[in-house]
């Protein structure tokens, strides 16, 4: 017997209805995209593996999944190397290429290589699956899509205001409501580092701090400490610790923390211009929150710094970040660009919408009218009718086979097409169409151009 086939973990297949429904989160989000001025760009699923290596982080290097060089690879490796089985050795050897991590630094290789060609700023949209090695739960994968939209070219904090808008506009069109957007601002976690004395420790103290909700304040400090940063450093933290209240009044707290550092005050400052402008704008349904242990992508991220939370009613992590990445393109030798940039996980919203039923009844309806078969000379005349009704717009197909009628009826149930059309001798002879809608069970026979409008008006 034939072993039964299956698919790698965290991958997954995708039936009609599904891929219906995100379609639908994906044409929201180009609609807004285009809307906001963005241009759709396309990168390879895979690049060179120093594009990628590095740019992530140690905990991000080892998700990267490498593909092996074609060919005799073991082949051409030096006996020794092979021996000490040694992975970090061996690897670069052996795999030249990797599939991409995300979308940010494929793009900000983009901006290097067509330098000469882009226009800037350079507003980019990107629509495309990454890969990762991480562990597979709920709404984490492997394989799974980004919606990204970034700005090069320009270091106007207008630009993140237009960015949670642009979140605001998406979660809005999706009817999704409850969406938090959490802010920080990399300055600020650099000033804090600087006042506690543990500047030279900047990751060790986001890390620990990020994990503020998770462990308890207890547990953070502990971590803090054994990494090395002083008693009396942490002691100056104790504010942070139970910082809350409104954006206001964590700013006024978080000024007199940072008070003696620049950078820190810099951050601030950056993040008030934002949300000031955001109040005088407006958010439809979005929400827009001061959230200081905040700290994803520390490795690139140089200065707003967001993360989207879900509503609290849905059990599920962010479905959206970002932020401003003002050295990225410098790593492949193009100084002095400002980036920044947001991603949508679409996923993760489509699990969200589909917990909250969010969804429009209509999104999943492929066909709108089948075309029973009684036969050749029928089959014929019901393709010329229905070349008529898509030419209006209207999804029709035929029955391929002239089965039983109850076959064909449970056919159009199943797929739950709302409408079928009989055309037998009778109606061939009138020119006429018999017209049943299989949810009321109503028939009528009708011409071609009432058909059509008695469809498109249903």
């Amino acid at each position: 017997m034939a072993q039964k086939p299956s698919i790698p973990k965290g991958t997954r297949d995708f039936n009609p209805e599904q891929v219906a429904k995100r379609h639908y989160i994906f044409n929201t989000i180009k609609q807004a995209f285009e809307t906001f001025g963005f241009q759709p760009i396309e990168t390879p699923s895979f690049e060179n593996s120093d594009t990628l290596m590095g740019k992530y982080g140690e905990e991000g290097d080892r998700l990267i999944f490498k593909i092996l060089n074609s060919g005799d690879f073991l082949g051409k490796i030096d006996e020794t190397i092979y021996s000490e089985k040694n992975s970090t050795k061996l690897t670069p050897k052996i795999s030249e290429k990797a599939l991409r991590y995300d979308l940010t630094v494929p793009f900000a290789r983009y901006v290097v290589q067509h330098q000469n060609e882009i226009e800037f700023p350079f507003k980019r949209y990107q629509i495309q699956p990454v890969w990762r090695a991480d562990r597979p739960q709920k709404g984490r994968f492997r394989e799974f899509y980004q919606c990204d939209a970034d700005v090069v070219g320009s270091d106007s904090l207008w630009q993140e205001v237009e960015f949670i808008q642009l979140y605001d506009t998406v979660f809005s069109a999706l009817k999704l409501e409850g969406v938090t957007i959490k802010i920080n601002n990399r300055k600020i976690l650099s000033g804090i580092a600087e006042v506690i004395g543990a500047g030279d420790k900047l990751i060790d103290f986001t890390v620990a701090l990020d994990k503020l909700d998770k462990i308890g304040e207890e547990n953070v400090k502990e971590e803090m400490l054994s990494k090395g940063i002083p008693q009396g450093g942490i002691d100056k933290l104790q504010p942070l610790f139970s910082l809350s209240g409104t954006f206001n009044e964590q700013v006024k707290t978080l000024k007199n923390i940072l008070a003696s550092s620049g950078e820190g005050i810099k951050g601030i400052e950056e993040l008030v211009f934002i949300d000031t402008a955001i109040n005088a704008l407006g958010l439809e349904t979005a929400v827009l929150e001061l959230d200081v242990t905040l700290a994803r992508g520390l490795n690139y991220y140089t200065g707003a710094i967001f993360e989207v939370a879900a509503p609290i009613t849905v059990a599920m992590g962010s479905i959206g970040g970002g932020g401003r990445y003002d050295d990225l393109t410098g790593i492949f030798g193009l100084k002095n660009v400002s980036g920044v940039g947001i991603s949508f996980g679409l996923d993760r919203i489509y699990l969200v919408l589909e917990s909250l039923g969010l969804f429009p009844e209509t999104v999943a309806k492929s066909v709108d009218a089948l075309f029973i078969n009684f036969g050749d000379a029928e089959a014929l005349f019901s393709l010329k009718a229905i070349k008529q009704l898509r030419a209006s717009g209207i999804h029709a197909e035929l029955y391929p086979d002239s089965a039983k009628m109850k076959k064909q009826m449970n056919h159009a149930n199943k797929r739950q097409i709302p409408f079928v059309i009989l055309v037998g001798a009778e109606e061939m002879q009138a020119n006429k169409f018999t017209l049943k809608n299989m949810v009321s069970g109503e028939q009528s026979t009708l011409d071609l151009d009432a058909l059509i409008n008695q469809i498109k008006k249903s």
